[in-house]
């Protein structure tokens, strides 16, 4: 039989049963819709977060306190340590120390409420130096921000994000005005222009202050939680890692490298990172959605070997005509890949649509920039996966038509 036969003849059969042939698929679709969604979101989740890194600046490199993470589930324990010293900070920012750095910039934060008049508001406190402002490329829209004295007076001042203010004041001016974090008095200096949500902070609802009055009056902590240092160049990136590390341990009192209690990230190593942790969790995830494939399969291979009984005078009458056992496989087998195939473009199809509208409710709710993106090597993976699911599940039932006998098929009622 010609192959454009076998074909015309698969389609045929399978649109005498369309009811039965749409449920049959209805696993396959589904699986392949996950592992598109899945795979693309993972995608888009990546391009994100390394987007917010590298707002930062292609020169910037992170310390950060604890034992460098060997795994995933260690990342947490960055957050608890207190390694990072402000002494580590002051060390740093000093031109002998690091001679190719340009900017150095410590970082605390915590979730935390922001009360006035007895209106209170869940918020962000940021503490750093006046150098935020231009590591994320901060403006403020009313006042001003704080400044180097502010931080060496460790002032209660604070610079607040616009739905903050919103919130609290409405169209009132809140410059001058104290606000309320923990048991302490903040007084507002400066908003911050409209910056919006990013993977990291939602500016807009944050507050901003100098650190050594965010460690002490409202997070109670006497360590930094992160440290970034910007290069005066690429080429100079790996003198700035080596002498932020010397320094380090020699101020921790450190001899072994293997006793490090902090480390050192470029952002060609964070990327590094990112594209591994998003790649395991989404073939993780994807592995797990593929079980519904192997159901679709199962059900496939029902429903054929179904066919098949319903088809044995058909089968019989070919092979009484001359059809070969082969002729009659294919047939049965080019209608289970039809099946799976038609599937998977299906589920294809589906998971875009799904990834897209994820991808607009997340945005519009959260006020991400969380980008639209389908994974092709998903679509691959789902399409091919589908057309083996097809030949593997298809062959049994193929192979039990071509077996029978004429003349036992023509004899079956």
């Amino acid at each position: 039989m010609r192959f454009y036969d076998l074909i015309a003849s698969a389609l045929k059969s399978l649109a005498t049963h369309k009811g039965r042939s749409a449920f049959t698929i209805l696993g396959i679709i589904i699986g392949i819709t996950s592992i598109i969604v899945i795979m693309s979101v993972g995608s888009g989740a990546k391009a994100l977060v390394l987007q917010e890194v590298q707002s930062f600046g292609p020169n910037t490199i992170f310390v950060l306190p604890g034992r460098q993470p060997s795994g995933f589930m260690d990342f947490g324990g960055t957050l608890m340590s207190d390694s990072l010293k402000n002494k580590d900070f002051e060390d740093l920012s000093k031109k002998e120390n690091v001679p190719d750095a340009v900017r150095v910039v410590p970082y605390v934060f915590g979730p935390t409420v922001a009360a006035y008049e007895g209106d209170t508001y869940e918020s962000m406190i940021l503490g750093s130096t006046p150098d935020i402002a231009n590591s994320f490329s901060l403006d403020v829209s009313e006042g001003r921000f704080f400044n180097k004295g502010d931080v060496d007076d460790r002032a209660r001042v604070v610079v607040v994000g616009q739905k903050l203010v919103d919130e609290l004041f409405g169209a009132r001016n809140p410059i001058g005005e104290k606000i309320r974090v923990k048991n302490t008095q903040f007084r507002i200096i400066g908003v911050l222009a409209v910056k919006g949500r990013g993977s990291f902070i939602d500016f807009d609802k944050a507050m901003l202050a100098p650190y050594p009055s965010v460690q002490s009056d409202v997070l109670g902590i006497h360590y930094l939680q992160r440290i970034s240092i910007e290069a005066s160049s690429k080429t100079t990136i790996k003198n700035v890692v080596h002498d932020a590390t010397v320094l380090l341990r020699d101020n921790h009192n450190i001899d072994d490298p293997q006793k490090d209690d902090f480390f050192v990230r470029t952002q060609e190593d964070i990327a590094k990172s990112i594209g591994t942790i998003t790649t395991i969790l989404s073939v993780l995830l994807a592995s797990v959605a593929a079980i519904s494939l192997i159901v679709g399969g199962v059900g496939i291979m029902n429903v054929m070997f179904v066919s098949v009984t319903e088809r044995t005078r058909e089968i019989g009458l070919r092979k009484a005509l001359g059809a070969t056992g082969r002729a009659i496989l294919s047939q049965f087998l080019v209608e289970a890949v039809f099946l799976t195939v038609g599937g998977g473009i299906a589920g294809v199809i589906a998971g875009s649509a799904l990834t897209f509208a994820a991808t607009y409710v997340v945005n519009a709710v959260a006020g991400l920039s969380f980008p639209f993106s389908i994974s092709v090597p998903g679509v691959l993976w789902g399409v091919g996966v589908s057309v083996v699911i097809g030949l593997v599940f298809g062959l049994f039932p193929a192979r039990s038509a071509a077996r029978k006998s004429p003349i036992e098929a023509l004899r079956y009622d």
